[in-house]
């Protein structure tokens, strides 16, 4: 596959650009794997080449692996170089943080128009950074947030737990519950402690065109069947143009990836890495399976819907 790399001392951002062989001019941003061309991010390309879309692939920085103060002005840039270079339509997907990330940038953004997250989030929370530190694989950042604009943090959620504490409880929820990660005790107990205020709620009411939002009743990582829910209720009570689609499966853990697309992470043994690192797939393959084959036809049905109207 061939790549434009953009770097962000000379372009902004950090990213790479990578034109479907049929011509397209539709474009999506896609935050997927820990950096812009590592190996979930070039399969993510693959994969939505497929649909017929350019992509771009975006994170916040060479093996920078947190999400901190993170510019939106990031993403307003990638849109403009998008729009100059051929692409009449702009869409965005992120999964997990990104999926909160991709919501917050389309409700600024209005040039987005399709948007699809993942086990996102309805509000922002604190920046975090991983890596190692004193014995813990990822710790909370003092004053900043997740995302930044203008140079000022979104406003935030705090976690209630600090570093070390904050991986200590993650490690011990991880270990009792045996997944490859659990956080969801970080995030209840967070908002228990300081519920979230209308400034750190996400905007998604002006968000433009579609908003796809799927997510799980058994991610184990945070409450997205909670989020998804308030947003849909925000949406009843708030006048937007978008429209929404939403979907939340009792089982299929916080990997709601489209099986086609799992399958082309994994060709070989996606179903046994998936009973690896979540409790939830081992007890329910088969509802979680027939969960990312729904998830599957309706992104791709998104993704068709949103290419063959005019704006």
């Amino acid at each position: 596959m061939q790549k434009r790399h953009f770097e962000m001392e000379t372009d902004g951002f950090y990213g790479a650009y990578w034109k479907c062989k049929t011509d397209s001019d539709c474009a999506m941003i896609a935050m997927i794997g820990d950096d812009s061309e590592d190996y979930l991010a070039r399969t993510s390309v693959k994969w939505l080449h497929k649909l017929g879309v350019n992509v771009m692939t975006m994170s916040p920085a060479k093996k920078d692996y947190g999400h901190h103060n993170y510019p939106l002005e990031r993403i307003e840039k990638a849109i403009s170089w998008l729009k100059t270079h051929g692409n009449r339509k702009i869409g965005i997907v992120g999964a997990s943080t990104t999926g909160t990330l991709a919501l917050t940038a389309a409700s600024y953004f209005e040039d987005l128009t399709l948007t699809i997250g993942l086990t996102p989030s309805d509000f922002i929370w604190q920046g975090f950074m991983q890596g190692k530190k004193d014995g813990c694989k990822e710790w909370p950042i003092e004053g900043e947030s997740l995302f930044s604009y203008k140079g000022e943090p979104l406003p935030y959620m705090p976690f209630c737990y600090k570093h070390p504490d904050y991986w200590h409880v993650i490690e011990k929820e991880t270990k009792r519950t045996g997944d490859m990660i659990n956080s969801r005790k970080l995030f209840d107990d967070s908002e228990t402690a300081h519920p979230i205020t209308e400034e750190e709620m996400i905007k998604i009411e002006k968000i433009h065109g579609t908003l796809l939002l799927i997510g799980a009743e058994d991610d184990v990582l945070w409450d997205t069947a909670k989020y998804i829910r308030r947003m849909e209720l925000r949406m009843k009570d708030r006048p937007h143009t978008c429209r929404l689609e939403s979907v939340i499966y009792e089982h299929a853990t916080h990997f709601v990836f489209p099986e086609s697309m799992l399958k082309t992470m994994l060709p070989i043994g996606s179903g046994i890495f998936m009973k690896l690192a979540f409790q939830a797939a081992r007890k329910y393959p088969k509802e979680c399976q027939r969960a990312r084959l729904d998830i599957d036809q309706r992104v791709r049905n998104a993704v068709a819907e949103w290419k063959s109207t005019e704006r």
